[in-house]
Order: structure tokens, then sequence, then C-alpha cells
């Protein structure tokens, strides 16, 4: 377990890298006789359902697990796509056919809810059964769900708004899916006493879930994971400085400043309720401690599955058709004819204008225009899905001619109409910065504001198809429990600059035994709540300085960020999880013999 006590930014980032140096070693730990579950259980809004970095994080482990498990690990989802197809999920009605008729049924031979559920495969590398279910009946009996809550739990619904609710029934139908399989593979002897069960929720938004089960089936082991404290992201979000002040922060004051108490209160509630509390950094660790006000039981890594990672020709190949791509993309744009000597880079992630660090990416980009140092054009995307409207018809049609032109179109700097164009965070940041991609500039910033997934009508590429055709990749992040872009970045051999804000950045500095350099593979800057500036200068000295290495030092760096990377994959992260498991099944079998 991590302990902390109340320090200021600087004693944190020291205790941060201590503790990663002294943590048991994982070959340590296989050495130890563990509790290992028989059966998983594991919920998230983003099963089968891509909408952010969990996605990511569930979808990659999920291989490693189900490697494991053999068909014992359980993904449930909520049902959004209800009658139309989801393109995350193969339908199989043979799984589990017997439960799925009796749990559709509802009020049968064993006392099971009625439940509208989907059955099948979520299609990611392993594809592990995954249950969909339409949460939507539920909203009839929400007052006595949240009611049961308050009275079980003391977790505060009242103050509930935008997603809450619908968060709420799903994790409320999560928790009955488990409850039901559960006791008909009881009655029908699959399960008996000794049979060693695990639920594992994700987010806030799979708290009440979480609860439930730890209510009604104390049998089974309850694991809550949270990717970002609720408060601690809002308090970063609202421009409020998190770091320097968050031994003085007290997170339920925060939650009802910020208008948070609702998701607040279901993420305390249920980090202190369930049998293993967990997050996915030491930084995050510590929030968790003063924001929650309390510790985490274990702390677990995202790791990546690089299997879908090319390889030889194909890796080549995919790289050159994806820089091909985007200059072709930046040239119709800006009726330039920018060559394939042009330094690519970009950002990515999530629209979290000041979190994400897209602010300061975009100042970086201005003062690196006035850079001397600066050896080659650079055109830097910024990969954030927006309010899209749609792509734009010009810039279609001049991709179709597949000429040469030598004049810009209108708004320059911009792939897709937003519905929110005298609003938008970044067209208005490089407004007031006089940005405008014009002829003479070095450096043009082109935001491409959309899901890359194959069909924007633009690129048309998927996201880690277009990833590959990066010279480097920049997420110089404020707020980043742990930071999926960077690492996903350097699978595919592409550089990266991150921050010591970012889970990932810590963990790099661990495994370089100093601050990460661009030599290194992943540029590691020093990032606090005051420093702005100096971050922006940073990233701008480190494009600069990239853009004068020789092909040999830059064959270097894309060397040493592939070997970082397989330091991360989950093959070395999943004994976390097992040491998860096996305090949820030690602790859940505390309970049932006392």
């Amino acid at each position: 377990m991590l302990i902390y006590r109340k320090i200021n930014v600087k004693s944190l980032y020291i205790l941060v890298f201590f503790n990663y140096l002294c943590r048991t070693n994982i070959d340590i730990y296989m050495a130890k006789e563990y509790f290992k579950p028989d059966y998983i259980f594991e919920s998230s809004w983003e099963v089968c359902n891509k909408v952010g970095g969990i996605y990511t994080v569930l979808s990659s482990r999920a291989k490693t697990l189900q490697n494991e498990m053999k068909d014992h690990i359980i993904f449930i989802g909520p049902d959004c796509w209800k009658e139309k197809e989801c393109p995350y999920f193969k339908e199989d009605n043979s799984i589990f056919a017997e439960w799925q008729w009796a749990a559709k049924e509802g009020n049968n031979e064993y006392g099971l809810p009625a439940l509208k559920v989907r059955v099948g495969r979520w299609t990611v590398p392993g594809e592990p059964i995954a249950i969909l279910v339409d949460f939507v009946p539920f909203f009839e009996q929400k007052n006595e769900i949240y009611t049961w809550l308050w009275e079980h739990y003391s977790v505060d619904s009242l103050h509930a708004y935008g997603d809450y609710d619908e968060a709420s029934m799903f994790s409320y139908a999560a928790g009955l899916v488990v409850g039901s399989l559960y006791k008909f593979n009881v009655e029908r002897g699959t399960f008996n006493h000794s049979t060693k069960v695990i639920y594992h929720a994700n987010e806030w938004m799979c708290g009440l879930g979480a609860l439930y089960i730890n209510n009604k089936l104390p049998q089974i082991g309850t694991i809550f994971t949270t990717h970002a404290t609720s408060i601690g992201r809002s308090i970063a979000g609202n421009m409020k400085p998190l770091y320097d002040y968050l031994f003085a922060y007290n997170g339920d004051q925060m939650a009802g400043e910020l208008n948070m108490e609702s998701k607040h209160s279901i993420e305390k509630q249920t980090a202190w309720h369930v049998d293993c509390f967990t997050t996915v950094s030491d930084i995050t660790a510590n929030e968790c401690k003063e924001l929650l006000d309390k510790p985490v039981d274990v702390v677990l890594p995202n790791g990546f599955d690089n299997s879908f990672v090319p390889k030889g020709a194909v890796f080549n190949s995919k790289r050159k058709a994806a820089r091909k791509r985007l200059l072709e993309v930046a040239n119709a744009l800006l009726g330039e004819q920018l060559g394939d000597d042009t330094l690519i880079v970009s950002t990515s992630g999530r629209y979290e204008f000041r979190n994400k660090g897209i602010d300061v990416f975009i100042e970086a980009m201005n003062r690196l225009q006035r850079d001397c140092d600066l050896k080659k054009k650079v055109v830097a995307f910024i990969e954030v899905p927006g309010w899209v409207g749609e792509p734009r018809k010009d810039l279609q049609e001049r991709l179709l001619e597949k000429k040469a032109h030598t004049e810009p179109l209108e708004v320059p700097m911009l792939t897709h109409w937003l519905h929110n164009m005298d609003h938008d965070n970044v067209l208005g940041m490089m407004k007031y910065l006089d940005m405008h991609n014009r002829k003479e500039d070095n450096v043009k910033v082109i935001f491409l504001p959309c899901y890359l997934d194959g069909t924007d009508g633009i690129l048309n590429m998927t996201y880690y198809d277009v990833v590959l055709g990066n010279d480097l990749c920049i997420y110089p992040s404020y707020y980043e429990p742990w930071g999926y872009t960077p690492l996903e970045a350097v699978a595919f051999k592409v550089p990266c600059v991150t921050t010591d804000l970012a889970g990932f950045g810590l963990w790099a500095n661990k495994e370089f035994g100093h601050y990460g350099e661009l030599k290194d593979g992943v540029k590691v800057i020093h990032r606090t709540d005051y420093n702005y500036s100096e971050v922006a200068d940073a990233i701008k000295d480190t494009v600069a300085a990239f853009s004068a290495m020789s092909q040999k030092e830059v064959d270097e760096c894309r060397k040493h960020a592939e070997a970082l990377s397989k330091k991360a994959l989950w093959s070395e992260f999943i004994a976390y999880y097992h040491e998860a498991y096996d305090i949820a099944l030690r602790r859940a079998n505390e309970r049932i013999n006392k």
C-alpha cells in the first residue's frame, strides 16, 4: 500500500520517484502464492464503446487476460447501439445461451431479474466475451435505486446532472447482470462456495454496480479503479492550481464549489467500500489520498498490446503512406508543395484544452515560428475531436483533383467545419496569436477536429495508421493520470514529448534513471502549476533540436522509443492486476468467514 503525507509539489516529485525505485520487484511478487480468480467480470462505459482512453486500457489488456482466463474474463458494457450494428461487437447467441433466455424472461425458476442483453465477442485482440446491457428500462426505478444508495452508502445523488443518471443506470444494470449470471451458475452447480469471482468496476460511472455487488453478493471480491478523480480533473479543468495546493484542498468542499457533489460522492464511497481500491499512477494515488481521503491499495499502470503494430516492410509501407496522406491534406489546404523532408509533429487526445496541454502546444508552435535554430519546415497537427460538423467540401474536391494548388483555402488551419467556429478554443487561440498559416510561415498548424476512425472524409485513415506518419508527437499535459497517447507513439517508434505531471512521464523517468531526453526516445519536461511559458519554450527548443538531427540520430531516437514501449507491455504490467485480485479475494473471503 502506498502511504503519503501532506507535502509540497517538489517533495511529491521526489516521493513519487523514490516510490517507483522502491516498489517490490515483479519477480519477487510472482514468487508469492496469490489467490487467483476463477472468473472476472469487468464493467466500463467504454466496453465496446470507443469514446476515450479507458477503451484502450481495457481493449489492449483483454488479450493478456483472455490468454490467462480462457473465456472466464467477461466484459460488461452499455448497449448504446440498440438495433444498430456495433462496429466493436460481434453478437453470438450460443454464448451463455441458457442464461440469455433465462435473463430475458425474468421471474423464472431462479428468481432472476428481467434483463435485455446482447452477448458476443469484443472485436479486439483476444476477442473476449462481452455482454451489452440495455439500461434504459431502469430509469423508471431511478428514485428507488438512489434511495437505496443513500440509505446503504450515503451517496448524494440529489445534485446529479448531465451524464450522472445515464451512467448510474448502466452501472446498476451491470451489477444486475453479474448477480444474475452468478446466481444462475450457482443454481446449476457451475459455481460453488470455493469459486473465486472478481467484479472490477472502472471509473465513477461504474461505482453504483460495485456497491450493489458488495452489498448483495459479499462473496464476490470487488475492485474499483479510478483512472482520474472527478474532482481532481475538475479542479484542473477550471484553471485552479492543483499540485501546489493539493495538500490543502478538501475534496468534499471542492465538490460543492465546482458543482460535482454527486459524481464525487459515488466515487468516494465506492473507493471506501470496495475490497480493493486502485488507480493508474503514483501521482494520481496521491490525488486519491488527498481528495477522496482514501489511499489506494495498488497502483495499476496502463500497459500496451503491440500485437497490431506492423513489422518490417509493412511498417515502412504504412509509415510512407501516412506521411504521403498527411502532406497531401496539408498541401491541398495550404496551397503549397511541402515535400517529404517536412517535419510532421502532432498532439492528440481528448479536447481538454488546458489539461491535455493543447494551449501550450499552440503557444510552442507560435514561438517556433521565430526560432532561428529551426532547420526544417514544420506541419503541426492537432488531432482532437471537437464539435465537428462535416468534412470540408472544398478540401475534399482538391484532394480528389490530385494536382498542385498555389492558393490556400479559406480558413487554412481547419480540415472539418465546426458547429461552434466562433467559440472554439483552438481556433480562438490561433486567431489571438495571429496564426493564419501564411505562405511565409515555416510552421503551419492544422486542426483535425474529428475521430480518426478511417471514415472522417478527409484523411480516411485510422489513428494508429496516422500516428505512424509523425516524426515527433507532443503531449504537454497539465493533468494526465497516465497518458496513453505518448505510450502509443513510442510503440510506433515515434519519439515524443510529455511532462512529469503525466503518470507515463514519471514512469519513463524511472526507467531511464533520469529525466527523459530526446535521445532516449521520450523527452520529459518538468511542469508545475505556474511554468507554462517555460514549458512552451522547452517544446520549441526540442522541436528545433530534432529538426537539426542527422538521420542516424533520428534513427537512434526511434530505436530507443520502441525499446521503452516494450517495457510497458501488458505482459510486464499484468502482475499488478494479480496483486489487486489477490487483495480483493482475500478480503471477500474474510468477510464471508466472519
